[in-house]
């Protein structure tokens, strides 16, 4: 890492002028990369933080996916099969929060992608990134409010002692409820917004700090062994060979380490992004990686029978294993923590899409973009583009009646928003090694061998999600994640090859620049 990452100016002033200095250099910045600033910049270091750890709820992506790594391992899969992958990621944050630190704008990836790219594929390269990033943003805001909902029906059915289980139309009902509240919710000005995400940090920061010490002090003696906590393996995928079911375990954390590229798409509603950006998002991966590490040992260390988990008729197993360790009262005021973690995770997850679809209209690749791109004169916000999110999501709801919902859509987001993690990286090493002006934040020498290992981990983790969880299926119990994605990418291939590329020249600068590249006629304030 250089020695230049996060240089901070000497000398001291009041906290007043040198955060309206700040604000002013950072719409200097914006101008540069060629928008005006159409936001106010309310997020600070600690909101922004904040924000995209939300995104990330550690206990939240730990009880929906806990199945992922029971099913692939058993006490293997939970433990280690959340580890591993988190390493790789923690590369692609460091690769993410260099660009982020260089070009923070709403626009993040795909702009970062069309900047690194040889001139002449500048615009394929920002569209494709742009249409995986959207693909992989409104799924995962489907994904994560289609957990709340199995959550509210996993308290039903324990609240009632198993008298009452929500089939997949109620649960869709639900899922249509939360929806429409996150549509209410993300329609607020900035500043309210910044100010409910320290709020959202709290809840999710305490939810499963709570949750790891009722795990360990409640079921000591009747839990697994230290041993077997951390090396059973138990196969229960359906598929043959072990090393494979195991690799499936993956998923897990992959689906919950997705979001902090947020930190990036809201950088035009931050004060000083080009610090505040790369630093949220790597203290956010770095603690979500941890904190469910450290929960998953917990859950392992609980879990007395693999199988027994996985037979429960709840909708998630992990509300079983509160069921069986702290009893029904106790279940019940932990899951109730937990629903409302994971409501605000996708109420952040919202707003974040939200911004991703505003930027992308902005420079007039979506249809009927000028709607989406509309900014709301009484919130400053894109709130049109906020019920697009909304819209499109209760759409992919409807994967909920099949067998396969979650883990489909779970899959769809990764290799969607992977996919578009991925592209402006391997610009970086290839075609974009000489183009990158270093913001704050560099990783030195050490941008190549991060890129590589960054880009060859989403390759082999888009060609894994791909595969079912058992080695025989059918039309209910398919993986319908690689459908979702060609469906987007053949809707988007066919508008570039008959239109796109007629008139698509990536991002749009909407403010004039002049020929030494400062702004010309822009007010900063």
């Amino acid at each position: 890492m250089s020695s230049r990452a996060f240089d901070s100016p000497s000398g001291v002033q009041s906290t007043s002028s040198a955060n309206c200095a700040t604000r002013s250099l950072s719409l200097v910045h914006a101008a540069k990369l060629g928008y005006r600033g159409e936001f106010k910049r309310e997020f600070s270091l600690l909101e922004t933080v904040a924000f995209a750890f939300s995104i990330m709820n550690v206990i939240g992506g730990v009880s929906s996916t806990l199945s992922f790594g029971l099913a692939s391992g058993g006490h293997v899969g939970m433990v280690w099969g959340w580890f591993i992958p988190c390493l790789f990621v923690n590369c692609i944050a460091a690769s993410m929060a260099e660009l982020a630190s260089s070009m923070p704008t709403s626009a993040g990836l795909y702009y970062f992608s069309a900047k690194l790219a040889p001139a002449r594929y500048a615009a394929l390269a920002s569209w494709i990134t742009g249409w995986a990033n959207v693909t992989g943003q409104v799924t995962l805001v489907c994904s994560i409010d289609y957990t709340v909902a199995q959550m509210i029906t996993t308290a039903v059915a324990v609240n009632t002692n198993g008298a009452v289980i929500l089939g997949a139309a109620p649960t869709y009902g639900i899922l249509l409820g939360i929806l429409f509240a996150h549509g209410v919710m993300c329609s607020a000005a900035t500043k309210v917004l910044a100010r409910i995400n320290l709020f959202y940090g709290l809840i999710i920061a305490g939810a499963p700090i709570a949750a790891i010490v009722a795990l360990f002090v409640s079921s000591r003696g009747s839990g697994a062994t230290t041993k077997d906590a951390f090396a059973q393996y138990e196969n229960h995928t359906g598929w043959k060979n072990d090393g494979w079911a195991f690799l499936l375990s993956f998923a897990a954390p992959m689906w919950a380490l997705t979001g902090y590229d947020s930190a990036a798409h809201i950088s035009e509603e931050v004060s000083g992004a080009a610090r505040v950006a790369p630093i949220a998002i790597l203290v956010s991966v770095a603690a979500v990686a941890i904190m469910g590490w450290i929960l998953n040992i917990a859950a392992s260390f609980a879990t007395a029978s693999v199988p027994a988990l996985l037979s429960t008729d709840l909708a998630l197993p992990m509300g079983q294993l509160f069921l069986d360790v702290v009893g029904k009262r106790g279940m019940l005021a932990i899951w109730s923590f937990i629903i409302i973690a994971q409501f605000l995770c996708g109420a952040a997850q919202a707003i974040d899409a939200s911004r991703v679809i505003f930027a992308f209209a902005r420079d007039n690749a979506l249809p009927g973009s000028r709607l989406w791109k509309r900014v709301n004169k009484y919130t400053q916000t894109p709130v049109n583009a906020v019920w697009l999110v909304i819209g499109l999501s209760a759409l992919c709801g409807l994967l909920g009646f099949s067998a396969t919902a979650f883990s489909s859509l779970a899959g769809a987001s990764v290799i969607g928003l992977y996919t578009s993690y991925a592209t402006p990286i391997f610009l970086r090493i290839t075609s974009g090694r000489g183009k990158l002006v270093p913001g704050p934040f560099s990783l030195g020498r050490w941008f190549m061998p991060t890129g590589i290992i960054a880009v060859a981990w989403v390759v082999f983790i888009v060609i894994l999600l791909c595969f079912p969880s058992s080695q025989t299926t059918n039309a209910g119990e398919m993986n319908y994640a690689p459908v979702i994605v060609l469906a987007v990418f053949a809707f988007a291939g066919c508008s570039w090859v008959f239109s796109g590329r007629k008139w698509f020249t990536g991002p749009l600068p909407n403010i004039a620049i002049d020929a030494a590249g400062a702004p010309s006629n822009s007010k900063v304030a």
